[in-house]
């Protein structure tokens, strides 16, 4: 879909939660321009659909900026061997790539302005109804822990309940999405 270059500023949060900024951004264009999508962040930076991946946000710094990758399925999907992905015409939604684009471009815009003005804790706010349930079984591969979501801290780091009723705080990793499981199986 296209990139996006963040300069850092003194006061800036903490560059690591610019994923959480694009997803809110990406979440809030999906729902304007597809309403009927169920769209759903997982994090720290995928958009899902029906559980499958329908777009993903990549992030690389350099010095003091930080470039933020946003690819998006409007029409076509690449077939992973690790996961299920979709496309938002696959959900009935016939998109304008360039209009996409713009639209997506006036949301990162109004998601960074919340982001330097009213600080992590506020874009937090907006990340959480616009990701999946809490309670939703969650695996973190790097550290071969199951749990559920239970929701973001203030720094935006996931909340893991764990086995035992404890959480653990999770900064990076893969997180996979699971399947609950039914009772009685």
């Amino acid at each position: 879909m296209g990139s996006t270059v963040v300069h850092l500023t003194i006061g800036d949060p903490s560059a690591a939660t610019l994923a959480l900024v694009a997803g809110v951004a990406l979440a809030k264009t999906v729902a304007a321009l597809a309403p009927g999508v169920g769209a759903q962040l997982k994090w720290p930076n995928d958009l899902l659909v029906d559980g499958a991946k329908c777009a993903g946000i990549l992030m690389e710094r350099t010095g003091n900026s930080v470039v933020i990758g946003i690819g998006a399925n409007l029409v076509a999907a690449p077939d992973l061997p690790d996961r299920p992905t979709a496309t938002l015409a696959g959900q009935g939604a016939s998109l304008d790539r360039d209009h996409f684009a713009g639209a997506l471009g006036i949301a990162m815009i109004d998601a960074l302005w919340t982001w330097r003005q009213e600080g992590v804790a506020s874009i937090v706010r907006a990340w959480l109804p616009l990701a999946h349930p809490l309670g939703t079984p969650l695996h973190v591969s790097e550290q071969r822990i199951d749990g559920t979501f239970d929701g973001l801290a203030e720094d935006g780091a996931l909340r893991l309940r764990v086995a035992g009723g404890g959480t653990m705080l999770v900064h990076a990793g893969d997180v996979e999405l699971r399947r609950p499981v039914e009772e009685g199986r």
